[in-house]
């Protein structure tokens, strides 16, 4: 019987012959279990996972929008652009869970989260009788991590090509937000592999925080507009919409769906307390 293998993560695997290996990192797709053998993951993805996998996708779209708001003035080379930015995402993102095992399918094999350090398997390799380090990091959350990063690789080269071809084609494009998601996509990448775990347990929150931070600055520019002409305007409502959407998001992520009532209040309160809040209301108290 061969013996346990040190650490959380260093676990043994076996050939066709059923001979077992000496202790490693195991397979991608694969996680050691209680006995430190490395099995094949074949958990079905969690709820919690599969919105943490929604917001991850839901991240370079953001970027996208404001983006795209900033650099295109006219009309009709923001609704292609935005057209182009969602087929380049969908895209992806369906290319993404095609390539994560099982291949080809549309369904997804996960290891599941266990604990925190399963994202940071690097810092878990244990050094047996404090003479040699065994390095045995692997992923052991697949496919959480991979997936993301494959899906932000494959946006940003079909970002490339599919903008080009508006460019070259259709004269519809503005190099600035080409040049922007070049910077971005690197920066998500980066972000992704750095703090990984961070953003799996606090999604929710940054999803709330983002909704009513953008909000709230949204609001301050359409300060000197009634609510009722707010209303009025298509774009204002769509990002209305998406403060909306990400309130709500972050709330049903923390599984917390009684609260879904106060999705809207924040856009309701600032403006109906705007009047009194005001600063030439103050200044001519003081005088």
């Amino acid at each position: 019987m061969s013996e346990i293998c040190p650490g959380r993560y260093c676990g043994r695997t076996e050939d066709v012959n059923g001979i077992s290996s000496s202790c490693g990192p195991c397979p991608i797709g694969y996680r050691v279990n209680e006995q430190r053998e490395c099995v094949r993951c074949v958990r079905d993805p969690s709820h919690y996972d599969l919105l943490y996998l929604g917001f991850m996708f839901m991240l370079p779209f953001i970027m996208h929008f404001y983006v795209i708001n900033r650099c295109c003035d006219s009309l009709k080379d923001q609704i292609t652009t935005y057209s182009s930015a969602v087929v380049e995402l969908v895209l992806s993102a369906l290319i993404s869970v095609l390539l994560m095992d099982p291949v080809g399918t549309f369904h997804l094999h996960t290891c599941g989260v266990e604990h925190f350090s399963d994202w940071y398997t690097l810092f878990y390799n244990p050094s047996p009788n404090y003479v040699s380090k065994l390095h045995c990091t692997q992923e052991a959350v697949y496919p959480l991590q991979t997936m993301v990063l494959v899906f932000y690789f494959i946006s940003l080269l079909q970002m490339i090509v599919f903008r080009l071809i508006l460019k070259t084609f259709f004269w519809v494009y503005k190099d600035r937000a080409l040049y922007s998601a070049m910077y971005f996509f690197p920066i998500l990448m980066f972000g992704h592999s750095v703090a990984c775990g961070i953003l799996y347990y606090g999604f929710p929150y940054l999803s709330i925080f983002m909704a009513m931070i953008t909000n709230a600055w949204h609001q301050s520019i359409k300060s000197d507009r009634p609510i009722h002409s707010i209303l009025k305007s298509t774009k204002t409502l769509i990002i209305t919409g998406g403060h909306w959407f990400f309130l709500a998001y972050g709330i049903i992520s923390l599984r917390h769906t009684f609260f879904l009532f106060l999705v809207p209040i924040p856009f309701f309160f600032y403006n109906l307390t705007l009047p009194y809040t005001d600063p030439s209301e103050f200044q001519e108290n003081e005088e």
